[in-house]
């Protein structure tokens, strides 16, 4: 009889212990796991959809209870995406301030509870201005109109 609850409780235990790994809805698509550059070069066809590997919206890399590691690595790159666009768009580029703007407004489409603080960033990085001042009428008209592609779309 101890025999029979010892095997009970182990077997009991492994499939407890299997169920602990990573599911498949933690996991963001594996087109999402590209640099910076990947985001960059995806984000030209904004106002579009824009598709990374050429079927996955940048909203579905956010996926809820998101792997630790996957969304810090998700998100460094589009907060290096963020910063270089913004560089770019403080510099007068229309297409870079678009592109900024449908970047930060698929991953707004895609958040969830966990990604709040990757919001936080990117919207930081997005709205960087040297002096600390807001930033010009025409980066906010070309931002908003790729917001709203990006929020629709992405």
């Amino acid at each position: 009889m101890l025999r029979r609850s010892s095997i009970a409780l182990v077997a009991a235990a492994t499939l407890a212990i299997a169920g602990c790994g990573t599911k498949k809805s933690d996991l963001a698509p594996a087109a999402c796991l590209v640099t910076n550059h990947g985001y960059l070069r995806a984000l030209e066809r904004a106002p579009g959809e824009v598709r990374l590997a050429g079927t996955t919206p940048i909203s579905a890399c956010l996926v809820p209870e998101q792997e630790a590691g996957q969304l810090a690595n998700i998100g460094r790159e589009m907060i290096v995406t963020a910063t270089k666009l913004n560089a770019e768009a403080r510099q007068g580029s229309d297409p870079a301030t678009l592109q900024l703007g449908y970047l930060i407004g698929a991953v707004s489409k895609g958040a969830d509870a966990i990604h709040t603080d990757l919001v936080r960033r990117l919207n930081s990085a997005a709205q960087f201005s040297q002096t600390g001042g807001t930033l010009p009428a025409s980066f906010q008209r070309a931002f908003g109109r790729g917001y709203a592609a990006g929020h629709s779309s992405g």
